[in-house]
């Protein structure tokens, strides 16, 4: 019995660390093709779904999905309803590891030749270089999985004679509600809902377990999922605590559908496919579709309920980001960029007010002890981003977030000298191009990716540029002559310089986040001559 125990559960570690190397080897190697495929076809909650289906089968993993996703929500490339289609198809995506299990390890056998695959993927991995080692971790995790199954399936040999699965609860509504239980449980305990299928499907084969009470494991299994994104969203932001609740709601509502139908379902199942194991993972791929079936056409008001129970209290303090997403550089970069638009969108806002024609300052000074916090918490984040083997891409966009927040930064500093903008405005020869700046800034603050708007502030900064010489130099030859007092002359080339410098700030902000976007930004360009030096 005690060989039986280690057995099992040996196999299931096997079983979870092969699931990990895999999954780590198909993000790597389809990366790009992953985010190229959310960020463009998430366009309702249909296509959503669609994609994250067919995008958690490919890397088998539903949280990978929903991190990546999260990092697009964060960097305003898709709505949250959209983010909620692609919860509903990873759910769908996830039940494709059941079907593998199910057809190549149990009915296969494949775990018989999981040794010499091991060994060709050790040769791969080892002798291979960047893609083609890839393809070696991937047949390596691959085998330890197939491997861990078997060894799972050795363990429930002498199963029946261990005490707990001797008192088995009976398939009753209240033992098939204990096994529920059991199966969130188990996948909060393991943090692999997947590893629980298979699990429920070893079981299943034995005889240890009926299908329906199989399929009440894998229900609580499927519920149990959801706690793994509570805990993740602790301390996370506002969209990751709400995409997170979202993902709660709807395991929970298809949940309690498919346990109300359990009998029904089951028995029609299994006269269908002829064959129990079968039965399960159609059971658990029908419980996801259902979902779907059932929320889908509902899911504009599910969205506006989830935003009522998770709310946006409308400062830049709630602008939180998530640590966790910094286990993925691609979606944290994503993530930084929408909060670093975010911060920049409030920034401009403000400061295009009090250049406006009104000479509106209120909104600076609300504003100033919450930039500081949104700013602090972006630094912490960029600071904590690492990119895995130093990507020419990501690190070129990391550098571009880099500098993007270096200039936000000095541009709020500059924006906290009302003494200088009040000069400015004062100025008959500065105050046109001031307000110009202004109208340009709230046109930033609308639309930072409008090419337009990045056009007309580095045009409005050459213009400044030169006008500043040019008086510049009148200023010093009036002084020279004795009509301009030194003070006034100090002032005004302040006020020239606060200008020429803040307007050339807003334009490197937008210049940034525009190559910050790009998921692989032109290298060779033209060093920031205004990175450096400018105080």
């Amino acid at each position: 019995m005690v060989d039986s125990v280690l057995l099992l559960l040996g196999g299931i570690v096997l079983y979870l660390f092969g699931m990990q190397v895999m999954t780590d080897a198909l993000r790597q190697l389809a990366s790009r093709s992953i985010r190229n495929l959310l960020a463009r076809f998430t366009r309702s909650p249909l296509s959503g779904a669609m994609i994250g289906a067919g995008v958690t089968a490919l890397i088998q993993s539903s949280s990978a999905t929903m991190l990546t996703t999260i990092g697009f929500v964060g960097a305003g490339l898709i709505t949250f309803p959209q983010a909620i289609g692609i919860i509903y198809g990873a759910n769908i995506g996830t039940t494709v590891t059941g079907w593998m299990v199910m057809a190549l390890g149990l009915k296969l056998h494949l775990g018989t030749l999981a040794l010499p695959l091991m060994l060709s993927g050790a040769l791969v991995r080892a002798l291979g270089r960047a893609r083609l080692a890839r393809v070696g971790l991937l047949i390596l995790g691959f085998s330890l999985l197939f491997l861990g199954l078997d060894y799972m399936q050795r363990g429930t040999e002498g199963i029946d004679m261990m005490p707990l699965f001797r008192q088995m609860p009976a398939d009753t509504w209240l033992g098939r509600g204990v096994l529920v239980l059991t199966g969130a449980v188990f996948t909060v305990v393991v943090q692999a809902s997947s590893a629980g299928v298979a699990m429920a499907l070893v079981l299943l084969g034995a005889g240890t377990l009926s299908l329906p009470q199989a399929a009440a494991l894998v229900i609580g299994m499927d519920i149990g999922s959801t706690v793994k994104s509570l805990l993740a969203t602790i301390g996370g932001s506002r969209d990751m605590r709400r995409t997170a609740v979202a993902h709660v709601a709807y395991n929970v509502v298809t949940g309690l559908a498919a346990f109300l139908l359990l009998g029904v379902v089951t028995a029609a199942l299994v006269r269908l496919t002829g064959d129990p194991l079968s039965a399960l993972v159609s059971f658990h791929t029908l419980l996801n579709v259902i979902g779907v079936m059932l929320l889908l056409p509902f899911t504009g008001p599910f969205a506006r309920l989830v935003e009522r129970l998770v709310p946006d209290d409308g400062t830049l303090a709630s602008l939180r980001l998530d640590r966790a997403l910094l286990s993925d550089a691609d979606a944290a970069l994503d993530a930084a960029r929408g909060a670093s638009d975010t911060v920049a969108a409030a920034l401009f806002a403000a400061l295009g007010a009090r250049l406006g024609p009104a000479h509106d300052g209120e909104r600076l000074v609300a504003l100033a002890p919450r930039l500081a916090a949104a700013t602090a918490q972006i630094e912490d984040f960029l600071t904590g981003i690492e990119i895995e083997g130093g990507k020419p891409g990501p690190l070129r966009r990391h550098a571009a977030l880099l500098h993007q927040f270096d200039h936000i930064s000095r541009l709020a500093a500059r924006a906290d000298q009302q003494s200088r903008i009040a000069l400015v405005l004062e100025n008959p020869r500065l105050a046109r191009p001031a307000l110009v700046l202004g109208a340009v800034l709230r046109q930033a603050a609308e639309d930072m990716a409008d090419p337009t708007v990045h056009g007309r502030l580095n045009r409005l900064a050459e213009l400044v540029a030169r006008r500043a010489a040019r008086l510049r130099h009148s200023v010093m030859l009036r002084d020279r002559v004795g009509p301009v007092s030194g003070p006034g002359v100090f002032d005004l080339t302040d006020a020239m310089r606060w200008l020429e410098r803040a307007t050339r700030h807003a334009e490197r902000i937008v210049h940034y986040g525009i190559r910050a976007a790009e998921p692989d930004p032109a290298a060779g360009s033209a060093p920031d001559p205004w990175f450096m030096d400018l105080d």
